[in-house]
């Protein structure tokens, strides 16, 4: 394989866009402007309570998922056309954000692909950037259908300002989920959580202690680094 190929397959970002109903569909004719295959697209909900909505002008917590492939150069000129577009920074606007391409974050598209029955190719990858050297991370707990909230309330009090929960299903083998110490519900839920690198840590430990594999949650939790972001109060974009 020559140098050129490993350049182009080492040079893309996964890129999520978490924003409303409404707005998805202008992400999605975007990111089709500028010729990016869009692989994912999941019906997920806000983890704000009715008070916090209340307080904020928000009538609805109801969020739209999207995931693509991006390649590197683009990014930074992307995410500025999405801030414009989606009109992020605003409430209920939602974020935006993009992830170098490594083993932990593939692992997670793959089990997306198996979810949606589809089977779009991923670009391959290096890791580029450390997690110690990220100012963010996205905190990926999967836990029984019904424990966001609790959750939630564990991340909160640890530092997280909230987070997305996708509800899914479990693909797997019985046999190898018992080794690990896994439940056999089926129902699961999928909360992601964007945290400060700072904050990472004690929230990652909060939900473990609330909702870890020995609780009834049966929860098990991971980060992935983010490169870019938009949406937060301090992005720079």
């Amino acid at each position: 394989m020559s140098s050129s190929t490993n350049q182009k397959q080492g040079a893309y970002r996964v890129l999520i866009v978490i924003t409303n109903p409404k707005l998805a569909p202008k992400a999605t004719q975007l990111l089709h402007d500028n010729s990016i295959p869009m692989h994912f697209q999941l019906t997920a909900a806000g983890t704000a309570s009715s008070d916090m909505l209340d307080i904020l002008g928000l009538g609805s917590t109801d969020k739209n998922l999207l995931i693509s492939f991006v390649p590197k150069s683009l990014t930074v000129d992307l995410l500025k056309k999405l801030k414009r577009t989606l009109k992020i920074g605003l409430p209920d606007s939602g974020i935006v954000f993009t992830m170098p391409i490594n083993g932990s974050n593939t692992l997670i598209l793959k089990m997306l692909q198996q979810l949606e029955g589809e089977n779009p190719p991923i670009p391959k990858g290096k890791v580029e950037s450390s997690m110690s050297e990220m100012k963010f991370a996205m905190i990926a707990a999967i836990i029984n259908q019904g424990y966001s909230e609790k959750l939630m309330d564990a991340a909160k009090k640890a530092g997280a300002s909230g987070g997305s929960v996708i509800h899914s299903r479990r693909i797997g083998n019985e046999k190898a989920l018992g080794f690990w110490g896994l439940g056999m519900k089926d129902e699961k839920e999928i909360v992601l959580i964007i945290a400060s690198a700072e904050n990472k840590v004690g929230i990652m430990r909060a939900i473990s202690e609330a909702c870890g594999v020995k609780s009834e949650a049966e929860g098990v939790v991971m980060s992935m680094p983010i490169d870019e972001v938009i949406g937060l109060s301090d992005d720079t974009l």
